[in-house]
């Protein structure tokens, strides 16, 4: 069950490395030997609730840092207080993001899953996405814009879901390979451009500008994230069959929470660009 996704990459129980999962689908089994024979929270089996509970745990510690973040940076458009607005939003949208990074790649690559920096991640995200939402808002002057984005997510979350268990979707290795690839060049890509915006060498953003280009790309990323999320299905269904331990339904949790955020600012993207037009 080797994962080509970065998220599970470096489990070992995702890859078929820990002691409940075999190589080979067919060989897969629970190894019970020595294991607690009491069903105490936390010393059980993945499944689908557990997974649930844990993305519900984590996206609503995200929301809720959000929305603090959003009242706590003020009025955008009063001259008055606008200044200073602007001024934390810009704090938070930066500490949030490098520690939210930081922590994403830290969870990313730690082969043993730590819930408490799942939730910490939960928490710099949440306020990176509270501040980025309120400036979008004030840009386009439509705090709507922020519902419309989260309904969309939602809506899309749904649709693919339901895509995948009722046209039952396969996921093969070439589109776990390619999916994956697409992933890091995006990253590369996006990185590249930003720091060649930072030096001027690209004008208003360069690929991620609020004009055609930016919705074209934006567009495109939000058909990947659709498709990390059929990535996140597979994982999370393959490891509920090969009986993964209940710790690493906060791996789950933690991709699915990242997959999730992505489309968010991508379709808030979008939403902006088309009523800035």
């Amino acid at each position: 069950m080797k994962s080509s996704n970065p998220v599970f990459a470096r489990s070992a129980e995702f890859n078929g490395r820990g002691g409940a999962v075999a190589s080979d689908p067919s060989q897969w089994q629970v190894d019970l030997s020595g294991s607690p024979t009491h069903t105490e929270r936390g010393a059980g089996r993945m499944t689908i609730d557990t997974v649930v509970e844990k993305t519900a745990m984590t996206l609503g510690l995200l929301t809720i840092t959000a929305a603090i973040t959003w009242f706590a940076i003020g009025d955008l458009v009063d001259p008055t207080t606008g200044e200073a607005s602007y001024g934390k939003a810009a704090t938070f949208a930066a500490i949030g993001a490098i520690v939210g990074f930081a922590l994403a790649m830290v969870n990313s690559f730690k082969k043993v899953v730590s819930p408490p920096l799942v939730l910490a991640y939960a928490v710099f995200e949440g306020a990176f996405i509270g501040a980025f939402s309120k400036v979008i808002a004030a840009y386009v002057d439509a705090p709507s814009i922020v519902f419309q984005a989260v309904l969309g997510t939602l809506v899309a979350f749904a649709g693919t879901l339901a895509a995948y268990k009722f046209f039952n979707i396969q996921v093969t290795d070439r589109f776990r390979r390619i999916v994956s690839i697409a992933g890091i060049a995006v990253v590369g890509v996006l990185l590249l451009n930003m720091v060649l915006s930072l030096t001027g060498v690209f004008d208003n953003g360069g690929l991620r500008g609020f004009d055609t280009l930016g919705l074209l790309v934006s567009c495109g990323l939000v058909v990947l994230a659709v498709f990390f999320l059929i990535l996140d299905f597979d994982q999370v269904e393959r490891g509920v069959e090969a009986g993964l331990p209940e710790r690493e339904s906060w791996r789950a949790a933690f991709g699915l929470t990242v997959t999730l955020v992505w489309l968010y600012l991508e379709i808030l993207r979008i939403l902006a660009i088309l009523r800035g037009d």
